[in-house]
């Protein structure tokens, strides 16, 4: 969610061999490796594994990370396997750099040349002690599976509507009077980077059916601007892994998609872009949905809260006014997207998608102001958008071309004008729902390869390339000088988001291009992710040995276990490590209704550093909500992995 949401979070447990680094049989084990118990204890130096708790492909990049209180020299590590027997060891070298003042030194044990499948846990000892949860070596498909799989679930779990699935939190039917909502204008906001409203806002209009879709993060909200992304990654996934439309990943692409087709209404050109309120007034005579702490299905019998039973829907524009490009390009991308899985086995079906996602582009306005997100604009504050208009036309000269349409040559031109213009905005990034120029311009390569390489368009092939290798490279290079190997900035929010849009670009650059030459770095940051960062922990619920367990969110909080235990809200990605400024302040009072997570404390709090600071704790919203966004990042990740 956003960065102005005051709502607290949710949490996950860490489990003893995060928290401490040590278990019995690891101390035994680590003593051993220094010489007996006695001389471990005397001059050996307290350490921490970090290892990627759910585990490495065998033919690929393999790294872990000893943290110590101390720099040492001679450290010595073994790789154990379900056995005890010693698969593989070393000693570690030069420190790769400082953490914080408790673990001045980091160091790198690389166990790649390790290719049999099984089961392991590394064990340190000599200059250091330390162990590591076990983690597991195999095939790409049998190691990313579960994350992949279980980042669909995730999106199952924030459905809303009548089709929801039950899952582990035993979901219900919900909203479903969104089925006939009202239509309201914007209301005005007593500060332009908060969400409280001044007063109620007016009705413009109604009936409209903006049921189903999926609730954006940590409340019940449903945004095109969330939503828009997500399907995008859900459909280029189940493209590139030629996932049938009938299976999970499919019908939920297939789900995501639906609902935005409610949010268009093409036969009056317009854009709806939310359903629901986010907060009320100071005076609490409107409530919104960040107000109370319920599970969604209690606001469908809610007499007291009017706007949480009949939620408002907000537009982009008046009927009929052009639309806000960064809408605009994502809406089209989906819809074209959805037209090349169906060219080859409904032809009609493709075209008609494809002439909805025509429609939509055709109507972005290119002179914008400010930017249309979300109400408010804070909660999703983008500023770029030409690297959308190239994402939707590229997609669209793709499905064009496989249904044999004269219109693929415009829209080819059309994006390589877009690209061109993208790569010049200052506001440019990496992967995530705030720039996707990464897919843009993979996709529109492929489009002016499918094309035989027309002359006179903006931009080329190699430019294209040259430009989404430069986005890696720039991960790389912050990769390089990071003790974790970590590609994205810890100091600034959406770090995981950012981490996995990395490690999609590198897939799908190699699919794109064959070159391999980023592969370890793709893997270094779904190590980092998954456990192989400072924190020790997974971010991502039921991944690893240690992951959130008290989650930002009410669904999670309310229906789940706050002990890492089933039920979880499986697959959910939270935002991560955030500047530590933006926790001044505190983490804020429990809402009503909330459960308390965790019990006591701050596991993590020795590991704030580099500026950042990770909790997992139900109120930080800071660094423990998960979001649509996340998770998008995230499954694309997985299933290219896979």
């Amino acid at each position: 969610m956003p960065s102005t949401d005051t709502r607290p979070s949710r949490v996950r447990r860490v489990a003893t061999t995060a928290a401490t680094g040590m278990t019995a049989t690891a101390l035994l084990a680590a003593a051993a490796l220094a010489g007996g118990a006695g001389t471990a204890q005397a001059a050996a130096t307290a350490g921490l594994v970090r290892v990627n708790q759910v585990g490495y492909a065998g033919s690929g990049a393999k790294e872990a990370f000893l943290l110590t209180e101390s720099a040492v020299k001679g450290a010595t590590w073994q790789l154990l396997d379900a056995s005890g027997r010693t698969a593989a060891s070393g000693t570690t070298r030069t420190s790769l750099g400082r953490w914080n003042t408790a673990y001045p030194a980091v160091y790198l044990i690389d166990f790649t040349a390790v290719k049999a499948a099984g089961r392991y846990h590394l064990v340190v000892g000599g200059a250091a002690t330390g162990s590591s949860p076990a983690f597991t070596i195999g095939s790409a498909s049998a190691v990313f599976a579960k994350p992949a799989d279980d980042a669909t679930a995730f999106f199952q779990a924030q459905r809303d509507g009548a089709a929801t699935v039950p899952g582990q939190l035993g979901r219900k039917p919900a909203h479903l009077d969104d089925a006939r909502a009202a239509v309201y204008d914007w209301p005005a906001f007593t500060s332009d980077d908060g969400d409280t409203i001044a007063a109620a806002p007016r009705k413009i209009g109604g009936q409209v059916d903006v049921s189903g879709g999926w609730f954006d993060a940590g409340d019940y909200l449903k945004f095109t601007e969330t939503t828009s992304y997500a399907v995008a990654a859900l459909e280029i996934a189940a493209r590139e892994k030629g996932a049938s439309p009938h299976s999970a990943l499919g019908a939920e692409a297939q789900h995501g998609l639906d609902w935005l087709g409610k949010m268009w209404d093409g036969s009056t050109r317009t854009l709806y872009i939310q359903v629901g309120l986010g907060s009320g007034t100071d005076s609490g005579s409107v409530v919104g949905d960040h107000d109370v702490w319920r599970l969604p299905e209690k606001d469908d019998t809610d007499t007291a809260h009017p706007f949480l039973k009949n939620r408002p829907v907000f537009r982009a524009a008046a009927p009929g006014s052009r639309i806000s490009p960064n809408q605009a390009g994502r809406l089209a991308a989906d819809f074209a997207l959805v037209a090349q899985r169906y060219a080859a086995s409904d032809t009609a079906r493709a075209r008609s998608y494809l002439n909805t996602a025509a429609q939509i582009y055709a109507l972005a306005d290119t002179s914008p102001g400010t930017l249309v997100t979300t109400v408010p604009y804070a909660y999703y504050p983008e500023t770029t958008w030409k690297d959308d208009l190239a994402f939707g036309g590229a997609e669209l000269a793709l499905a064009a071309q496989r249904l044999g349409d004269g219109r693929a040559a415009g829209w080819l031109s059309q994006a390589a004008a877009w690209a061109k213009g993208h790569q010049s905005e200052a506001d440019a990034d990496t992967l995530n729902m705030y720039d996707t120029s990464a897919l843009a311009d993979l996709d529109l390569a492929r489009a002016i390869r499918a094309a035989g390489g027309p002359s006179g368009l903006a931009v080329g092939y190699d430019g294209l390339i040259g430009y989404v290798k430069a986005q890696i490279a720039t991960g790389r290079a912050r990769a390089e000088a990071d003790p974790f190997h970590a590609g994205a900035v810890y100091d600034d929010f959406d770090a995981d988001s950012h981490t996995l849009g990395l490690a999609a670009t590198v897939r799908l650059y190699r699919t794109v291009t064959g070159d391999t030459g980023a592969d370890r770095f793709g893997v270094q940051q779904l190590d980092w992710l998954l456990g192989a960062n400072a924190w020790g922990t997974s971010f991502m619920v039921g991944e690893g040995a240690s992951f959130p367990e008290c989650t930002a969110g009410q669904l999670g909080n309310l229906a789940g276990s706050l002990d890492g235990s089933a039920p979880l809200e499986i697959g959910a990605i939270v935002n991560g490590p955030n500047g530590s400024g933006q926790f001044d302040g505190g983490l804020g009072d429990y809402l009503d209704g909330m459960r308390h997570c965790p019990a006591s404390g701050d596991p993590y709090a020795a590991f704030t550093g580099h500026g950042s600071r990770y909790t997992d704790d139900v109120r930080s919203w800071q660094s423990s909500e998960p979001a649509l966004d996340m998770d998008a990042s995230g499954l694309l990740a997985f299933f290219l992995s896979r």
